[in-house]
């Protein structure tokens, strides 16, 4: 039982509730997940099962999509409805024309301040526990791309406004909302938020945990079919049981530093180049 899932995160949740839930419903030890949501969001949860979480890590480096609400005229110290509230105001909700005209001013990178309350760690600390406890300390700026941001909806009536997104690993939408916010002279926070996709993982195909009691293992995917993120490289057949025993190959021809490695469409692994070698790094196939 080794593959990828395309879970579908209920609110209220947390990811590591997601991953205990498979581990029961498949009776699978090893499971684990890829790009955390947090237990009030909801949508496409990647889920690793047996030997294919070893390719987790590079899950994570794909671009991800997701659809949120943000509200005007409160702040919390998360940036999202479950925080310690920082602000309440009245607020003169902008105009159609002002809100795309604040969206268009975090296309591109950009550097962004992660919420106080997140899992990002802090002198060896998680910052959500730093922030639980009531220690000050100053969450440090990271640069992050945001490829597209759309209005989709405005809600006058409720100070809030409907938006998509696509941004690049390490992106933190309750952070764009709060930012967001702050250029239209308003406190802000993140009512709700819906991730729709994560790399090859989209939330048309996601399957919620009660589908997965009746489904069962039916619904692994073949783990290579969702790092297309990852440039491929084609290795011959003569250097197949060399990669597989963790050894070199030589290559004259400039590559991306990380490939995912075939031989004969068989997925084997993953390597990084450099110095003219494919160096395997996770090999999967045996």
């Amino acid at each position: 039982m080794n593959g990828f899932l395309n879970v579908l995160k209920p609110p209220g949740m947390s990811s590591h509730d997601v991953v205990n839930a498979v581990r029961r419903i498949l009776d699978e030890k090893k499971v684990g997940h890829a790009g955390t949501l947090d237990p009030a969001a909801a949508g496409v949860l990647p889920i690793a099962v047996g030997k294919a979480t070893r390719l987790l890590e590079y899950l994570a480096l794909s671009n991800k999509s997701y659809r949120g609400e943000i509200l005007l005229g409160k702040s919390t110290v998360s940036g999202d409805l479950l925080g310690e509230v920082t602000k309440i105001c009245e607020v003169k909700f902008p105009s159609t024309e002002q809100i795309l005209e604040a969206l268009n001013l975090f296309k591109g990178k950009i550097m962004q301040r992660p919420p106080a309350v997140s899992a990002i760690q802090i002198n060896g600390k998680r910052a959500y526990d730093l922030a639980r406890k009531g220690q000050d300390f100053e969450m440090p700026l990271r640069e992050v791309e945001i490829f597209s941001i759309k209005l989709l909806r405005t809600y006058p009536e409720k100070n809030s406004f409907l938006m998509d997104a696509e941004v690049s690993k390490g992106a933190y939408i309750r952070s764009l909302a709060m930012d967001i916010g702050e250029k239209l002279n308003a406190p802000a926070l993140l009512k709700f938020l819906l991730r729709t996709r994560v790399g090859d993982f989209f939330l048309e195909n996601a399957h919620s945990l009660e589908e997965l009691e009746t489904l069962g293992e039916s619904v692994i995917l073949k783990p290579d079919s969702y790092l297309s993120h990852i440039p491929r490289y084609n290795l011959s057949e003569s250097r197949r049981k060399a990669f597989t025993n963790g050894l070199s190959t030589g290559e004259r021809k400039p590559q991306p530093e990380l490939l995912t490695v075939f031989c004969n469409n068989e997925f084997l692994g993953v390597a990084r180049y450099k110095n003219g070698e494919i160096t395997p790094v996770k090999v999967y196939a045996t």
